[in-house]
């Protein structure tokens, strides 16, 4: 593993927790430049990232185009133009309509009684373990991976193969190009594998309903079916591994005041979900998120600016989260409070992401039932000696020691 996915590498300067950056003031589009070196549109206001994530002139197939200049340094699990996320209009809601109906809000419900057992459960192992206790290791990383798991009939799974290659399908700097690749290489014959196995033997899973929606519409590619169930693995793992983790860091050390009321009922838990979701980002460089890039197939006003047609856009979720004209006060403030406009960490429009009401319902059971269960929580070490996860898409605790 690269060394720059650690903070305890040598001379690596300690991190400010997620909660805690500077983010890009909320303002007029402004030109700027990817890491790459090609020029992009930095929009930031939410309502011009809402547009952005909308408007039908600004697309993700284009990114793919054979004159598109080029986005990222080296690849990632976002790259593939034909995977559903790189595919617009009609082709694209013929994919997603093959695994929207298991992601509907009323769909997800149904697994709440099974996902607060696994929340117990993990639990209960965190208190027999004993005060301390690396909370990432027992509890935000499991959680998530067990779900999606059950979800996809993958109960063998090997949570050390899945963070592997979750780590390098969400590289940016932490591995080399060759490496993402192998990795990458052997995720999509695992994938391979799986569907192989499901049409041998099909089952109650999603990964069955994928392959029997795919069978009677007749046009969806092997490789955009293996690139769609490796694509749920991580997908339906990382951000709820992610927002648990940072929400963690915020709640037991800035946030300290708020763990009581946390305890007191799953409402509570829930508009707390929403606006942590909402104000803490996912990780360091959220205006370059390749998931939220788009490019333009004809001139575009956004925010006062026409945007030449051809032109690669980034829409900055986290800065639009945090737009005073969509949302008033702060964390310390606002909690528990209702949202006054949606949030935009899950993205807006056709391609919003699919697993939003998954990750809601994890990340509210898990902190309201830790909260009840570990009243005294608090961490055990200061937040500058947090190891991070580093070099990735998004940034989260490798290991966070509590106590109680």
């Amino acid at each position: 593993m690269s060394t720059e996915n650690s903070a305890t590498s040598a001379g690596t300067a300690p991190l400010p927790p997620l909660h805690c950056m500077r983010l890009l003031e909320p303002g007029p589009p402004r030109l700027a430049a990817l890491p790459t070196g090609t020029p992009v549109w930095l929009v930031s206001r939410h309502a011009d990232v809402r547009q952005v994530l909308t408007d039908p002139r600004l697309g993700r197939a284009p990114l793919y185009a054979p004159d598109a200049p080029s986005i990222t340094v080296t690849p990632n699990i976002l790259d593939d133009p034909q995977s559903m996320l790189n595919i617009d209009g009609t082709e694209h809601q013929r994919l997603r309509r093959t695994v929207q109906r298991a992601f509907t809000p009323r769909a997800i419900e149904r697994w709440r009684p099974w996902v607060a057992s696994v929340v117990e459960s993990l639990i209960d192992e965190l208190i027999d373990h004993g005060s301390p206790a690396d909370v990432i290791a027992g509890y935000s990383r499991p959680l998530p991976v067990a779900v999606i798991s059950r979800l996809m009939g993958l109960d063998n799974l090997d949570g050390k193969r899945l963070a592997h290659w979750s780590d390098h399908a969400m590289s940016v700097t932490a591995y080399s190009a060759d490496e993402i690749v192998t990795a990458m290489t052997e995720f999509a014959a695992f994938g391979a594998e799986v569907i192989a196995e499901r049409r041998s033997a099909p089952g109650e899973d999603l990964v069955s309903s994928l392959l029997a929606a795919a069978a009677e519409d007749g046009s969806i590619t092997e490789g955009q079916l293996v690139t769609l169930v490796i694509g749920l693995v991580v997908a339906g793992h990382e951000t709820t591994m992610t927002s648990l983790g940072n929400a963690l860091v915020y709640l037991l050390q800035d946030g300290r005041e708020a763990w009581q009321r946390l305890s007191s009922d799953e409402a509570s838990a829930a508009a707390a979900t929403e606006q942590l979701l909402r104000a803490v980002p996912l990780g360091d460089r959220q205006e370059y998120m390749p998931g939220l890039m788009r490019r333009t197939v004809e001139d575009v006003e956004i925010g006062g600016v026409v945007i030449p047609a051809g032109s690669v856009v980034a829409a900055d979720a986290a800065a639009a989260n945090h737009d005073p004209e969509a949302f008033t006060g702060d964390l310390l403030t606002e909690l528990f409070a209702p949202l006054t406009a949606p949030t935009l960490t899950f993205g807006a429009g056709p391609h919003h992401c699919l697993g939003a009401w998954l990750a809601r319902m994890e990340l509210e059971l898990a902190l309201h039932r830790l909260a009840r269960r570990l009243p005294a929580l608090r961490l055990a070490d200061p937040v500058d000696r947090i190891d991070w996860r580093r070099g990735l898409l998004t940034r989260s605790p490798n290991s966070l020691r509590v106590e109680w």
